[in-house]
């Protein structure tokens, strides 16, 4: 098989020591707060780091709180139900099913979704061996509704 295609590796990387960066001079506790406030106006997770790093020039919250974004979350109350990447992957099963309604045909689509299904129930999987998802969870596409 030729190797042509290999995938590059100019991605960022983290740094390798989590120090708190000398141009942040926020306390650990308000940006605690900022992280509880901005997801009570309901930002995922994901949106708060960006918009930290973006706004604030805070690259990451762990290095300057010494805990991850999820679990600040968790220790006031605001955990949410479903972990983040589970939800995406159940969005974009959603909107390919949609998708089928109208193209019935499109079997480019239906092993999309298939694989994405895949990826929802290996996911599940280890969420509920971690003890993140309860046990008896279970993805029925036909009852889940995201957009509601």
């Amino acid at each position: 098989m030729n190797k042509r295609h290999s995938k590059g590796r100019s991605q960022s990387t983290r740094p390798v020591k989590m120090v708190k960066p000398a141009w942040v001079d926020m306390k650990p506790e308000e940006v605690e707060e900022m992280v509880a406030s901005l997801y009570r106006k309901g930002y995922p997770p994901s949106t708060i780091g960006i918009m930290l790093r973006d706004l604030h020039g805070i690259s990451s919250v762990r290095a300057v709180t010494g805990k991850k974004l999820v679990r600040i979350l968790a220790k006031r109350g605001l955990k949410p139900e479903m972990p983040e990447d589970l939800m995406n992957l159940i969005r974009r099963a959603m909107i390919i099913r949609r998708h089928l309604e109208e193209h019935p045909k499109d079997y480019t689509s239906k092993r999309g979704l298939l694989l994405v299904e895949s990826k929802i129930r290996r996911l599940a999987k280890y969420y509920k061996r971690v003890g993140v998802l309860p046990p008896h969870w279970e993805y029925k596409p036909e009852r889940v509704s995201i957009f509601a």
